[in-house]
C-alpha cells in the first residue's frame, strides 16, 4: 500500500503559535487582506448575513453566483449593499457550484463556500475531474473549537467527510489538518489519535490504527507535527488525567488536533462539545486546492463567520 507523505517543512526550531481564541482567527485574517470568497448559490439567508459580518470586518470580498433575484432581496432584508460585488445570476444550484468552482480555477476567487444548495452537488462539483479542486488524496472535514474548558484552541477531524477512513485515508486528514495549523503559524502542532483505551488492543481497531500512526510518525513518515495514541480523550486534554494514569507523552492533556476514528465517533464529539458544552467551533473542507467552507444551517451566523474568517487566515 503506497502512503502519501507530509512534506518536511519545519525549521530546526520550530515556532510555536498557540491560538487561544477563535477571535484571534477574525486578527489573522485582516492582517492577511481581503480574500475573495466565491459562494455557489448565495441566495441563503444564514450564509449572506455572516458574509456581511466578514465584510464589515474587512476580510472577504463576495463572489455571488446564484439566483439573483433571490439572493438581492435577502441582501435587502438584511442591509446587506452588494452593488460593488461581482453577482453572477444563476438559478440552478449544480450549475452555480460549477460557476463558483471555475471562478476559482480562473482566479477570480481565493476561497469557495456552499450556500443554499445540498453538500452532495457542491462537493461533485469540486471533485470533478476536468475543472475540480481537489488537490489531496482524500478530503476531509477539520473543526477548531474554542472552549472554556481548555486552555487553547482545538482542532478535530473528521467530523463531516470519510465514514471509515483507513491507515492511507487517516494519514491525508493528518496531513489535511497539519497544513491548516502550519498556515495559521503553528509549525508543529500535537496530534493526539482517539481511542477508548491507551494500550493496544487487537479487538480494538483504533487502538491499531493509533499506534501505526504513532510510529510512522516517529520514522519520518509522517511529518510536520508530533503524533501520539492511542489515547483516551482525557488523556489527551487533560494532563492531569494523564499522569494520574501514569502516561508519558508531549501530546497528552496538550494536543492541537484530536483525530477521531471514524465519523461516528467525530460526529458526537463535534456535536457534543457545540450542544452539551460552552464550545463555538470554526470548520473548513481540507484537501481541496483552496479553502472550502461547508457549514450547516445547525450553524450558528457566528459560526459561519469563523469559518469564513478560517478559511481566509489560511
Amino acid at each position: 500500500m503506497s502512503l502519501p507523505e507530509i512534506p518536511k517543512v519545519l525549521s530546526n526550531k520550530a515556532k510555536i503559535m498557540e491560538l487561544n481564541n477563535l477571535d484571534q482567527l477574525i486578527e489573522l485574517a485582516v492582517k492577511k487582506g481581503k480574500r475573495r470568497v466565491a459562494v455557489a448559490a448565495s441566495d441563503d439567508d444564514s450564509v449572506l448575513k455572516a458574509l456581511k459580518q466578514a465584510v464589515e470586518r474587512g476580510i472577504i470580498e463576495p463572489v455571488l453566483v446564484g439566483d439573483k433575484k433571490k439572493t438581492t432581496a435577502i441582501c435587502h432584508q438584511i442591509s446587506f449593499d452588494i452593488s460593488s460585488f461581482n453577482l453572477i445570476d444563476e438559478k440552478d444550484p449544480d450549475l452555480a457550484c460549477i460557476k463558483a468552482v471555475k471562478a476559482i480555477k480562473e482566479g477570480k476567487a481565493d476561497i469557495l463556500m456552499k450556500g443554499m444548495v445540498s453538500s452532495a452537488s457542491f462537493l461533485k462539483a469540486i471533485l470533478n475531474k476536468e475543472f475540480g479542486l481537489k488537490k489531496s488524496e482524500t478530503l476531509s472535514h477539520f473543526a477548531i473549537f474554542q472552549t472554556s474548558h481548555y486552555h487553547k484552541l482545538l482542532g478535530i477531524t473528521d467530523a463531516a467527510m470519510n465514514i471509515a477512513p483507513g491507515i492511507s485515508e487517516k494519514v491525508s486528514i493528518i496531513q489535511n489538518s497539519v497544513e491548516v495549523l502550519h498556515s495559521l503559524g503553528h509549525e508543529n502542532p500535537k496530534l493526539a489519535v482517539l481511542g477508548p483505551v491507551e494500550m493496544v488492543n487487537e479487538k480494538i481497531s483504533s487502538t491499531c490504527d493509533a499506534a501505526i500512526l504513532t510510529q510512522m510518525n516517529r520514522r519520518n513518515q509522517i511529518t510536520g507535527c508530533i503524533v501520539d495514541g492511542p489515547l483516551a480523550i482525557d488523556n489527551a486534554v487533560s494532563k492531569q488525567a494523564a499522569e494520574h494514569k501514569g502516561i508519558t507523552s508531549e501530546v497528552a492533556g496538550d494536543a492541537d488536533i484530536l483525530l477521531t476514528h471514524d465519523l461516528n465517533s467525530g460526529n458526537i464529539l463535534y456535536k457534543t462539545l457545540i450542544f452539551l458544552s460552552d464550545g463555538r467551533s470554526a470548520a473548513i473542507i481540507t484537501g481541496a486546492a483552496v479553502p472550502v467552507v461547508l457549514t450547516s444551517r445547525a450553524d450558528s451566523e457566528q459560526s459561519k463567520l469563523y469559518s469564513i474568517a478560517l478559511a481566509a487566515a489560511m
